[in-house]
């Protein structure tokens, strides 16, 4: 299998991580979604990131998605089997993959479009947004923390420790890291991993 897209982008990120923790063997094409728009869209014309091309050349994109589809070729687990346990992940997985949509929507809006065109109510809710999402994840993770990543890591933790890096590496000011503590030390824990290591978002 062939994961495309860059790893600078939280979502590529979490599928190549959560991909090497299940053992499914894949090789990375790091394509760029702008400068490398024409070589993407010959793979997948929608040109979304991240995009897997399995073995029997069908092409899957979205990482909840692929992440789904991966969950199928692996022994190992991501997600808790049922119950109060599987809800909870996937209400910490949401909160992180929500942080990381509105941060990808701030640089976009700082990055893309011209100075003069910013839009300053639109940038001020999807701000909200980002910090209402980060301050949730935090209060669970300080109310009840996941197990240290070196002992278990499911999609909870890797998103979440993702969404974390991507969020100091492109909004540092906006997410202040002082502010969230709890989420600042899972997700140190959790880049200190082999599978993180191994595909650093730079």
């Amino acid at each position: 299998m062939q994961l495309v897209g860059m790893l600078d982008s939280p979502y590529v990120r979490r599928v190549a991580i959560a991909l090497t923790v299940l053992d499914v063997p894949f090789t990375h094409l790091p394509l760029s979604v702008f400068s490398s728009f024409d070589a993407f869209g010959s793979i997948n014309p929608v040109v979304k990131a991240p995009t897997l091309v399995c073995d029997d050349g069908g092409v899957l994109m979205d990482s909840t998605l692929i992440l789904q589809w991966a969950a199928t070729l692996s022994l190992h687990r991501l997600q808790p089997a049922g119950g109060p346990a599987l809800r909870r992940a996937l209400h910490l997985t949401g909160l992180a993959l929500a942080a990381c949509e509105k941060a990808v929507q701030i640089v976009y809006e700082h990055q893309l479009r011209p100075a003069e065109k910013l839009h300053t109510p639109w940038l001020q809710r999807v701000t909200g947004q980002l910090l209402a999402a980060c301050a949730l994840l935090e209060a669970e993770l300080a109310r009840e923390p996941l197990p240290a990543p070196a002992q278990e890591i499911g999609d909870a933790g890797i998103t979440s420790a993702v969404a974390w890096g991507f969020m100091q590496m492109m909004v540092p000011d906006t997410v202040a890291a002082a502010g969230y503590p709890a989420l600042a030390a899972y997700a140190e824990q959790a880049e200190r991993l082999p599978a993180f290591a191994a595909l650093p978002a730079r």
